[in-house]
């Protein structure tokens, strides 16, 4: 199993993926081109974010996004983890674990990452299973949105 940062090169799977994790999480039916334009976006521009997947015998067989957010509080920044999918069939074997390691890792060796962050849809509570097991608590905030 290895983790690694995305290129350009995975952009097919990651749209895959992006259209799979709405469909499966929250019933959705995302617009191909408007999630083909945005993954493309991140891979070109790192201010935006940066996708890890993980391959397994070559197979890139998950990913997740990371973003950042500035904290006045910690002068520092949070990473966010966001639109993670592991494919089906290799859920519950470490994949998740694996790839928040490496994150956490990298938030650990930095004195400019101060923590990580993620939000998961009120009813996924297998999600939610996966972020306790590995020491993650719900935190005292509400995320209120108004999305166009």
């Amino acid at each position: 199993m290895k983790v690694r940062l995305a290129t350009i090169d995975d952009h097919e799977r990651l749209v895959e993926f992006q259209l799979a994790m709405a469909h499966e999480t929250e019933g959705i039916e995302l617009q191909l081109s408007k999630v083909e334009q945005g993954v493309e976006a991140v891979l070109r521009d790192s201010k935006k974010g940066s996708y890890f997947v993980t391959e397994i015998n070559g197979e890139v067989v998950a990913s997740l996004l990371t973003t950042f957010e500035w904290s006045d509080w910690r002068n520092g920044t949070i990473m966010w983890i966001q639109s993670v999918y592991v494919m089906p069939r290799y859920r519950r074997r470490g994949v998740y674990r694996s790839m928040y390691a490496h994150i956490k890792s990298m938030v650990l060796s930095s004195d400019e990452w101060h923590g990580i962050r993620l939000y998961a849809d009120k009813s996924n509570h297998s999600a939610h299973r996966t972020y306790e097991n590995l020491g993650m608590n719900q935190d005292h905030y509400i995320t209120f949105e108004w999305l166009k």
